[in-house]
């Protein structure tokens, strides 16, 4: 039996990265569960910044390259960013195991169409989530003020979980770690 994709997703600023790290340390030692680790055009160095997630970084450059040559198994381009999903998962799902991914609601129909896929969606009200985007001091207010006026409605058809993130990081990662506990059985 293949394993599951599950993707987190939600808007910038619901803390998504902050309850997978959470999830990821809870989880470490259940061999069931696999985190993928993205690859971003995103500068090594912003790894200092509060917020920005563990990632592998490549240059614009290098991504189109490891994209051209497959090395991908879903990719997109978001926010002026290029993220991949290295083709390490294919493994894992096919021993079985729920490989959980930080993915844009843009593939989410591709990722459908291929795998076994839950999504969970981490929301906030819009409030906490300007809070959480000034906080990282990556943007301006005009550019948080842009972000939070884009919407992205999921495809149809999808199994979606709602993680409510407006409290504690603890809270919030209890409950997704709820949501996917309820995937593995």
């Amino acid at each position: 039996m293949s394993g599951w994709l599950v993707t987190v997703v939600g808007p910038s600023g619901a803390g998504k990265d902050t309850l997978l790290g959470v999830a990821r340390a809870a989880l470490a030692e259940d061999p069931r569960f696999v985190f993928a680790r993205r690859v971003i055009t995103r500068p090594a160095e912003v790894l200092a910044h509060a917020g920005a997630e563990d990632h592998l970084p490549l240059s614009e450059a290098e991504f189109g390259i490891a994209r051209d040559a497959g090395a991908f198994t879903l990719h997109w381009q978001a926010h002026g960013l290029h993220y991949g999903i290295p083709n390490s998962i294919q493994a894992d799902l096919l021993a079985g195991r729920v490989v959980i991914a930080n993915l844009s609601r843009s593939v989410l129909a591709e990722a459908h169409g291929r795998f076994r896929l839950r999504v969970i969606n981490v929301t906030a009200p819009p409030a906490v989530l300007a809070a959480r985007l000034a906080g990282r001091g990556r943007e301006t207010a005009e550019e948080i003020t842009a972000r939070l006026a884009r919407t992205a409605p999921l495809p149809a058809g999808l199994d979606v979980v709602d993680v409510v993130n407006d409290s504690t990081p603890e809270e919030g990662a209890a409950r997704l770690l709820a949501a996917l506990r309820d995937v593995a059985g």
